[in-house]
């Protein structure tokens, strides 16, 4: 599905990547989607996964200005 969207890259954080989901968390998603993304790109695969997969989706694009938010992706993203 993500490559319907041109996704280079796309790595799950948070607590489904740390085996930490409960019901109702979220999945946290950084997507790659090169320099010619737009911010709509990115509502869209949010919108497309929240249907298919029935969770909120919260989907983020690098760089990350963030430094501690930044370095949090780092330590628990994982590829998908």
């Amino acid at each position: 599905m993500l490559a319907d969207f041109n996704v280079r890259d796309a790595r799950i954080f948070g607590s489904v990547a740390r085996g930490e989901d409960i019901e109702g968390s979220d999945l946290d998603l950084i997507v790659d989607l090169g320099e010619a993304a737009r911010l709509t790109d990115i509502f869209r695969i949010e919108d497309a996964l929240q249907a298919v997969l029935g969770v909120r989706v919260d989907a983020h694009m690098p760089p990350l200005r963030d430094g501690r938010f930044a370095r949090h992706v780092v330590v628990d993203a994982r590829a998908i």
